[in-house]
């Protein structure tokens, strides 16, 4: 339950940025948003609901998505 409501939180604090979007966006901002949520919700999971853990996952996520999304150019 504590994962659902993290990632609940997560998606409501992203909402904004997406919003603030004038133009569509890039492969590179659709990856690291898609990796910012899925690794926040698997670092929630990994370190049980933590939020160092939930942080760092979006963080780590975020990069790695990027970097993927930059290399498919």
């Amino acid at each position: 339950m504590k994962v659902q409501s993290t990632a609940r939180v997560a998606l409501l604090l992203m909402l904004p940025w997406l919003a603030a979007c004038n133009s569509n966006p890039s492969r590179q901002d659709i990856g690291m948003m898609s990796g910012a949520v899925v690794g926040g919700i698997v670092g929630s999971t990994v370190t049980g609901g933590s939020t160092v853990g939930t942080v760092g996952g979006a963080a780590a996520g975020s990069y790695i998505g990027n970097r993927i999304a930059k290399e498919m150019k």
